[in-house]
């Protein structure tokens, strides 16, 4: 049975007939930066490899398109080991400042109060807190203490687009509500120096700390609508990607042939959600893709027949900031709303990628 076929087998959607919008978004970075000059010094010095694999490394820090990226501790402080309980401690510390920076310039933005909040989504993948970033943030900036929680943490790099999908279902029950999504990656405090894994090295070269925040809302704003989202999840693709809890903290797991995994299936994918929901290929004219890296939005752009052009802002986001794990896409969002609006009527597909293996895909329409 082809990835078609099975996904046509699913229960049919409807598309999204109340009202669900984007009404703002932000972003908050933190202080310090890593250069791709950065890379290149530190890599040789840090990790214990042999030298013809330094100069392959080298070779790949080049070619990731990822020129810099931010991180909440200078680079001479992050390559240093630290136990598991003091890196966590510091997940805590910095998850709720950036969420918090992020929050509150989103709803500014869009002109909402805390207290007219209904539903909190907080996303993350890259530190572990209970009591959730959420209920931090409810003391902090006065939310309703009857708001809803909704804490995401196994999603990975999906779960910023997940996390949209969420935001329609609730206001498809609640109208006229107001939903805030948080997500908050600090992936600088996973950098593992013993681990020379192939897959360590990379995400080494990839990674950035950030927030990004959305308030979704059931009123009648400019912006775009959310009209509905799919989930897919890869046949036996439970190693492709993800992490594993050691003593010495996250050590990330990323099978090397995702791109290909992606680049195989895409196409089907993105034909047979369109076709779901009343929509052919060329109907689309905006992509808000996860890059992932650079391999991997590169096999996209030849699986679906789009240039860079059409892909340009994921390609601003790979190189500005890097990839953010579950924030990235909606970074790549806010560039799109700042930099490449759409006309109203227009229609745009996002797409995001994690663990699970899996794909969540949105159709929005501009307004």
């Amino acid at each position: 049975m082809s990835t078609y076929q099975a996904a046509t087998n699913a229960p049919p959607h409807q598309t999204n007939s109340n009202h669900c919008s984007i009404a703002a978004t932000a972003t908050a970075l933190p202080p310090h930066t890593i250069t791709r000059d950065d890379v290149k010094y530190y890599m040789g010095r840090v990790f214990d490899i042999p030298e013809r694999r330094l100069e392959a490394m080298m070779s790949i820090v080049d070619n990731a398109q990822v020129h810099k990226r931010h991180s909440i501790f200078p680079i001479e402080y992050t390559v240093e080991p630290r136990a598991l309980y003091q890196t966590n401690q510091e997940y805590i510390e910095h998850a709720v400042k950036l969420g918090q920076e992020a929050a509150e310039k989103c709803l500014q933005r869009a002109n909402v109060r805390p207290d007219e909040v209904d539903l909190i989504i907080t996303v993350s993948c890259t530190g572990f807190m209970i009591p959730s970033l959420d209920a931090h943030l409810i003391n902090l900036m006065g939310f309703r203490s009857n708001v809803r929680r909704m804490p995401f943490t196994e999603l990975g790099c999906a779960a910023g687009a997940m996390a949209l999908g969420r935001a329609a279902d609730f206001l498809k029950a609640h109208p006229g509500g107001n939903v805030l999504i948080i997500a908050v990656e600090l992936p600088s405090l996973t950098f593992q120096r013993k681990d020379i894994s192939q897959a360590n090295l990379i995400s080494s070269i990839l990674f950035g700390d950030g927030a990004a925040a959305v308030l979704v809302t059931g009123r009648q704003v400019r912006g775009p609508k959310i009209m509905v989202s799919e989930t897919y999840t890869f046949p036996d693709s439970l190693g492709a990607m993800g992490f594993d809890l050691r003593d010495s903290g996250f050590h990330i797991l990323l099978a090397k042939d995702v791109p290909e995994m992606i680049g195989e299936k895409i196409r089907e994918l993105v034909d047979g959600f369109l076709e779901r929901h009343g929509k052919k290929f060329n109907d689309i004219k905006g992509w808000i893709l996860h890059p992932g890296g650079a391999r991997l939005l590169g096999n996209i752009e030849i699986a679906l027949g789009l240039t860079k052009c059409q892909t340009q802002p994921s390609w601003d986001i790979l190189s500005n900031v890097g990839n953010l794990s579950s924030a990235t896409i909606l970074f790549i969002l806010q560039e799109w709303l700042e930099k490449r609006p759409l006309k109203p009527g227009d229609y745009a597909l996002a797409a995001a990628f994690g663990p699970g293996f899996s794909a969540e895909f949105l159709l929005l329409q501009w307004t």
